[in-house]
């Protein structure tokens, strides 16, 4: 049933989350060098780590960066600087360094609470752009708090790991890449020390360097993950620390938060998206059923074959991150169903150029839309043109040496060790294949993280010294699990929860409610957490509507939401799908 709502529609994700999310989940050394988890020592100190660089004097100059106009670097004081530090923070004298490069927007008011660092996610997505976007989305937080952003070791203007990977011509499956870039990674020089622990000590001693006694933090997705293992780290140093879109802090390693992706996004596209179709038949005019435009999305090849994975991959996946960008996913479904026998056997460039142009025009876009749009384009046409590289040069070679930015891999394969089993590998494709087909085809397995032996594990959360957390997560979001976020709330000492029903979106603050904004203006702005654990709040409607209708599980007495991974009309959908694979192998046009 819909629900009325009163809540002001809320922004856009910020450009880096999306960015680094939607790179995340489409392309889809060694080992770390002294074991986090035995953290029952004393608190490391950086400023007595780092020596002599602890007597560095930053440079702020001001910076341009994407999505800010220069206007806006003067309303927000916005400036950047470049930290250096230790490559090695279990070695810092061996006189190595690297640079961490850092944003800075300055408070206005005369209340200053300190600094809010924050980071957007990934892991290795760039953290400067996001900065200023808190600042600006977030008005009055940045009149209390000078926001930084920065870009983790390894990422970005912050020196680059890039892994030099030899391929040879018999390097022709999924699997024997995979093995060839972990290979090459691993024997990287630089690739032990991209870590989530090493970061938290950047972290730490950027803390050191601006000469603050604690650090507030705000981080998202995969920055959830980091802003844990600072905070079970650096305990006395940790100020106030909200974690929005929350990993599975509480797991030993990342595996379960990527082990529940495949069956989140079938979720969303089957709980959410199908409906917001169905409801809008005069612009999609694929009639009222969920279930029969995924019938006909999936006779169309689905993600399987024609032009359909294309689509899926650059243009769906990615917009189901933002219930905003639903207009775009649903014309690109659209676009499946309409067009795929016109495009049978077309190249991919050919196939992007025509349905970007398509998409441009769909009803329902807006200017929004096309911004989307046009920027998933270019992020299509640059793996395009690498992939097109990458070709050239193995032409008529035995092997090949190539440069990879493989961070994304490196450290959530290092900051824990994952399962290694072959055998369990193949048993979960078998179950993807039964309960997450539509994403399915993308997956690989084993993953990079099966043939990466590490020792490094996340320090045990001490109740003396674990600070309060405030948590944020939507209901449907398709990149961090609800279910492994209400698990890690139980898991972290003291920690509250405020969950959205039936928002899809991966990542929350700012929602521009009062129900989910007002916990987190209180909690970063006066320290006081919400009064029970657990606070359910409602979502806002999704584009062009003007009513929420309840999707998914429904809020519970407790401020929770009682859901299932693997829902009723999924297991419908997969019935389906499994039916007409069974009588129809090929594609067939729906009436």
């Amino acid at each position: 049933m819909p629900h009325p709502t009163t809540g002001s529609r809320r922004s856009r994700r910020p450009a880096a989350l999306l960015t680094a999310t939607l790179v995340a989940a489409v392309l889809t050394s060694g080992t770390a060098v002294t074991p986090a988890a035995a953290a029952t020592v004393a608190e490391p100190d950086t400023a007595v780590l780092a020596a002599s660089l602890t007597n560095q004097r930053l440079s702020w100059e001001p910076c341009g960066l994407d999505g800010v106009s220069p206007e806006d670097v003067a309303d927000l004081r916005l400036a950047c600087a470049t930290v250096t530090v230790p490559r090695d923070w279990h070695n810092p004298r061996d006189g190595q360094t690297i640079q961490v490069r850092v944003s800075r927007t300055v408070a206005s008011s005369s209340d200053r609470k300190g600094i809010l660092l924050v980071n957007p996610g990934g892991p290795g997505g760039s953290g400067l752009s996001l900065a200023p976007y808190v600042a600006q989305s977030a008005p009055t937080l940045a009149e209390h708090y000078d926001v930084i952003g920065f870009d983790p070791r390894g990422v970005g203007q912050s020196t680059p790991l890039l892994c030099r990977v030899t391929y040879r011509d018999t390097d022709v499956t999924n699997d024997q890449i995979t093995q060839a870039n972990v290979a090459g990674c691993r024997s990287t020089e630089l690739t032990r020390y991209i870590t989530t622990e090493q970061t938290t000590y950047d972290m730490d001693f950027i803390r050191v360097l601006l000469g603050e006694r604690k650090l507030n933090y705000l981080g998202y997705s995969y920055g959830t993950w980091l802003g844990t293992w600072y905070a079970a780290t650096f305990g006395s140093r940790t100020g106030r620390m909200v974690l929005d879109s929350v990993a599975a802090v509480g797991s030993p390693t990342l595996q379960e938060t990527w082990d529940l992706q495949p069956f989140t996004r079938d979720r969303a596209f089957q709980e959410q998206l199908m409906p917001y179709m169905a409801r809008h038949d005069d612009l999609y005019g694929r009639g009222t059923d969920p279930m029969r435009i995924r019938e006909m999305f999936e006779r169309a090849g689905g993600t399987r074959v024609g032009m359909g994975p294309f689509m899926f991959g650059w243009f769906i996946l990615g917009a189901l991150y933002d219930t905003q960008n639903y207009p775009t996913a649903a014309a690109a479904v659209n676009t499946v169903i309409q067009y795929y026998e016109e495009w049978n056997g077309w190249t991919p460039e050919q196939i992007l150029a025509a349905a970007t142009a398509k998409l441009l025009v769909a009803p329902g876009i807006t200017a929004d839309d096309r911004a989307y749009i046009e920027q998933a384009r270019v992020t299509a046409e640059a793996a395009l043109k690498t992939q097109r590289d990458r070709s050239r040069l193995a032409q008529g070679t035995a092997e090949y040496t190539y440069d990879i930015d493989y961070v994304f891999e490196v450290i959530r394969c290092q900051d824990g060790q994952w399962n290694d089993s072959v055998a369990y590998w193949n048993a979960f494709s078998r179950r993807l294949t039964r309960d997450a087909p539509l994403v399915a085809p993308y997956l690989q397995n084993p993953p990079a993280c099966a043939y990466w032996p590490t020792s490094n594990r996340m320090p045990k959360f001490d109740k003396k010294t674990f600070p309060k957390v405030l948590m944020l997560q939507d209901e449907l979001d398709v990149a961090t699990a609800y279910e492994g976020a209400l698990a890690a709330s139980k898991k972290l000492p003291g920690a509250s929860m405020i969950s959205v029903d039936n928002e899809g979106s991966h990542g929350v603050f700012p929602y521009y409610t009062p129900c989910v904004d007002d916990p987190v203006y209180a909690y970063l702005l006066d320290g006081r957490l919400p009064a029970e654990r657990y606070t359910g709040c409602q979502a806002v409607p999704l584009p062009g509507e003007t009513a929420v209708f309840e999707v998914g599980g429904k809020l519970t007495g407790k401020g929770t939401v009682r859901t299932r991974l693997i829902t009723d009309d999924m297991r419908e959908a997969n019935r389906m799908l499994k039916r007409m694979l069974r009588t129809e192998p090929g594609p067939s046009y729906p009436e």
